[in-house]
């Protein structure tokens, strides 16, 4: 690719001031930063061409040199054309690009990133966090309940109390990132760094590995606990169990456990929020007539109910504080909502039959009936 001129690179001109040159650079190298272009060998030669201008005309000397006598200018400098030094791009990398400077110091081995400056090892990793699926009755959700769980987890290994050394062994240096905790592989124009395999990350490794766990500190337990399951809890909702997850490695502070719940529906009663609600059958002479019912709750109580004169089916009732505790505050509840539905016998006695023909002939009957306005429904 022939050489472009810097400034029409970042496409600026040539009179431009360094935040101008600074805004251009930034654009260009997030536009085609190898990251956001894998595999792409014309984005890595336009990012490699920007970084190139940008370090020649953010540096006073350089750019007076080269806006004097060109590229010519720049033969002999220190880091001039055939070995071109980014120190100054990677100086101007937390103003040019915030977080993004470690990630762009991990490309180009070294520079302003906070991985580059603590020498790239890293500390001991928090255990990963676990999930368990628990399934409970719906009476369990709604006053709640405590449920023993098992299940099997990573802890730290009693023998070496997690950090994987043989008693009277230690830790000597990686031999494979010499301390670092981090290896660097070659591609083209950039060092590409990654965590070191060996001794992931912490630069050092076991001299004399523990028998009980092989050297990694850890071992498999098979765990039992109890789970309280609070009132009011709602399907879906989960349960955090902070250090009950799994142990990390070299010594790391435990992940957490998450209960998930699953709530059984329920035979008779649906929920909506804290409130409850059923169908309570009547007969057509209670519907008529009116009378006193008893109505079973959640909690296996009944509670009197008054169905009125004239009850029509689909009626609704509502009967206070008969429904779910509210889960961040038990002392309220909801309330249990009763549909009324008129049961119409199927099958009727002689007897039966002669009092209704009775009861319709006094009554009267509609032969022709309108329909029912919907503003009534």
């Amino acid at each position: 690719m022939a050489k472009r001129d810097y400034y029409e690179v970042l496409g600026i001109t040539k009179g431009a001031p360094k935040d101008e040159i600074k805004k251009a650079y930034r654009k260009l190298a997030v536009k085609y930063h190898p990251d956001k272009n894998p595999g792409d060998k014309q984005a890595e030669d336009r990012f490699k061409e920007a970084t190139e201008a940008y370090e020649v005309l953010s540096n006073d000397q350089k750019r007076q040199a080269y806006d004097q006598f060109g590229f010519a200018g720049l033969e002999g400098m220190a880091g001039g054309q055939s070995g071109h030094d980014y120190s100054s791009v990677f100086r101007d990398f937390d103003d040019l690009f915030g977080d993004f400077s470690s990630i762009f110091g991990s490309f180009f081995g070294g520079g302003g990133g906070s991985r580059g400056r603590s020498g790239g090892r890293s500390q001991p990793k928090r255990g990963a966090d676990l999930r368990y699926d628990l399934e409970i009755p719906f009476k369990d959700a709604a006053f709640g309940t405590k449920v023993e769980v098992s299940y099997t987890r990573s802890v730290h290994c009693e023998g070496c109390k997690g950090s994987g050394e043989e008693s009277g062994s230690g830790r000597k240096t990686c031999p494979t990132c010499g301390g670092n905790g981090q290896v660097r592989q070659a591609s083209g124009f950039f060092s590409i760094a990654s965590v070191c395999p060996t001794c992931q990350g912490q630069g050092t490794v076991v001299e004399r590995p523990c028998k009980s766990c092989g050297g990694n500190g850890l071992q498999k337990k098979h765990q039992r606990i109890k789970v309280t399951i609070p009132p009011g809890i709602e399907d879906g909702k989960r349960i955090s169990i902070p250090g009950q997850g799994e142990a990390g490695p070299q010594g790391g502070k435990e992940g957490d456990l998450y209960v998930f719940i699953h709530v059984q529906p329920h035979q008779f009663y649906e929920r909506d929020g804290a409130d409850l609600y059923c169908v309570i059958p009547i007969d057509i002479v209670q519907a008529t007539l009116g009378a006193e019912i008893l109505v079973p709750t959640l909690e296996d109580k009944k509670v009197k109910v008054k169905i009125a004169p004239g009850t029509q089916n689909g009626k609704m009732m509502r009967l206070k504080n008969e429904g779910i505790p509210y889960l961040n505050n038990p002392s309220r509840r909801g309330d249990l909502y009763i549909k009324v539905q008129v049961d119409v016998p199927k099958k009727i006695s002689s007897k039966s039959k002669e009092l209704l023909e009775e009861f319709a002939r006094i009554e009267g009957q509609v032969n022709s009936p309108q329909p029912v306005p919907l503003k009534e429904l």
